[in-house]
C-alpha cells in the first residue's frame, strides 16, 4: 500500500443552530417561527430524531441532543390533547437541552408551542417539505458537516467523468498537465490545495477552498482564472476521487508497471484509491496518457480489464501448444493500402 502525504483537518465536534439555519434556510425553505435566543445552541451529531415516544411520556431513551423533527404524526397527537395536557407534554421534553425543532409538511404551530420555544430558548422552524424529504436532505447536510476530511497538495480534474488527482513534487508539472486537460475540454475541480471529504463508505469527494476556487498558479506566468478564461464548462465544484496519479522524473533504478496486472492503491481516510505512478520523460505526452488512464479506469469499472484479458489470451495460446501464423489476419483481401 503506497502512502501519500495528507494533512488532517480537524473534524467538527459541533455546529451551532445559527450555522444550520444560515446555510440551509434557502435549500430546505426553513422559516423561523420563534425568536433567535437559542441560535447559539450546539448540534453534536448528524442524526435526526422524531420524538413520538418522548411526547407520549417515555423519555428514558430520548435522544434530546439531536435535531427534533415534528411531522404530521407528532403534530396531530399534540393537537388532540387538551390545552393543559398539551403544555405538560411539551414542558416534559423542553426541559431537555434540545438544539432545535423543525416542523415539516407546512404544519402550523399552535401558540403554546411558539411560546414555550421562546421560554426555553429552543429555536423553532417550519418547512414545506415532507418529513421523508427533509430528513433525507438535512441528514445529508449534517453528514457533510461532521464528515472527516483532509487536505492534499495536488491538482484535481474531471477527465471523461473520472476524478484524477495529480500529486508529486513541487514544480513537477501538475498544474501544467491539468491546464492542458482543461484546454482539451476536461474540467478543473481544484488546484494546489484539495479538500477530500469522506462521504459514506468508500467515497471521497474532492473540492477546492473558498479562497482559491478555480484559480491556478502557472510557474513563469502567474495566477490565472480558469472559469473566466475557459468558461463555465471548464470547471466543476466537486468530484468523486477515483484515481491518484503521481508524477515523477524518470528514474532508471525505479520499477514501473509494464502490464498493469499488479494494481496499487493509496489509503486515504481508510478508503483505498487506485494509484498510478507516471514517470516523465522528454517527448512523453502526459496529457494523452492521463486521458487513457481515465478511459482504462472506466473500462475496468464496466468489467473490461485489458491486462487480464490479454493475460488470459496469452495463457490460452500457450496451452494450445501449437504454432500458428503470427499475423493478425487469416488472409489478405483486395485491400493493399
Amino acid at each position: 500500500m503506497i502512502k501519500i502525504d495528507q494533512k488532517a483537518i480537524s473534524r467538527k465536534e459541533f455546529i451551532t443552530v445559527e450555522l444550520l439555519y444560515s446555510n440551509s434556510k434557502d435549500k430546505f425553505k426553513l422559516k423561523l417561527l420563534s425568536n433567535e435566543s437559542g441560535f447559539s445552541k450546539k448540534i453534536f451529531e448528524q442524526n435526526l430524531y422524531r420524538p413520538g415516544l418522548a411526547l407520549a411520556g417515555f423519555v428514558d431513551l430520548f435522544s434530546f441532543s439531536r435535531v427534533q423533527i415534528f411531522g404530521n404524526t407528532e403534530m396531530r397527537y399534540l393537537r388532540q390533547l387538551p390545552d393543559d395536557k398539551k403544555e405538560e407534554t411539551l414542558r416534559r421534553i423542553f426541559k431537555f437541552n434540545i438544539p432545535c425543532i423543525i416542523l415539516t409538511d407546512n404544519n402550523v404551530p399552535f401558540p403554546k408551542l411558539i411560546e414555550l420555544s421562546n421560554e426555553y430558548h429552543i429555536p423553532l422552524f417550519s418547512s414545506p417539505f415532507s418529513t421523508t424529504k427533509l430528513t433525507f436532505l438535512l441528514s445529508d447536510f449534517l453528514d457533510d458537516q461532521f464528515a472527516p476530511r483532509i487536505s492534499i497538495h495536488g491538482s484535481f480534474v474531471d477527465v471523461y467523468g473520472c476524478g484524477l488527482l495529480f500529486v508529486g513534487n513541487s514544480g513537477i508539472g501538475k498544474s501544467e498537465v491539468t491546464l492542458d486537460l482543461v484546454e482539451r475540454g476536461h474540467r478543473l475541480v481544484a488546484d494546489d490545495i484539495i479538500i477530500l471529504t469522506k462521504k459514506g463508505e468508500g467515497i471521497l469527494m474532492g473540492s477546492g477552498t473558498n479562497l482559491a476556487k478555480h484559480f491556478m498558479e502557472i510557474r513563469g506566468l502567474g495566477i490565472i482564472d480558469v472559469e473566466r478564461m475557459f468558461g463555465i464548462r471548464a470547471i466543476r465544484y466537486q468530484k468523486r476521487l477515483e484515481v491518484i496519479v503521481e508524477l515523477e522524473i524518470w528514474d532508471d533504478k525505479a520499477e514501473y508497471t509494464r502490464t498493469g496486472l499488479d494494481e496499487n492503491f493509496v489509503s486515504i481516510l481508510d478508503v483505498d484509491i487506485p494509484y498510478v505512478k507516471l514517470p516523465i520523460l522528454p517527448g512523453k505526452n502526459i496529457t494523452v496518457i492521463s486521458e487513457v488512464i481515465s478511459l482504462n479506469y472506466l473500462l475496468k469499472h464496466y468489467g473490461h480489464d485489458s491486462s487480464k484479458i490479454f493475460e488470459k489470451r496469452l495463457n490460452d495460446k500457450l496451452k494450445e501448444k501449437k504454432t500458428d501464423d503470427i499475423r493478425g489476419v487469416d488472409y489478405f483481401e483486395h485491400d493493399f493500402e
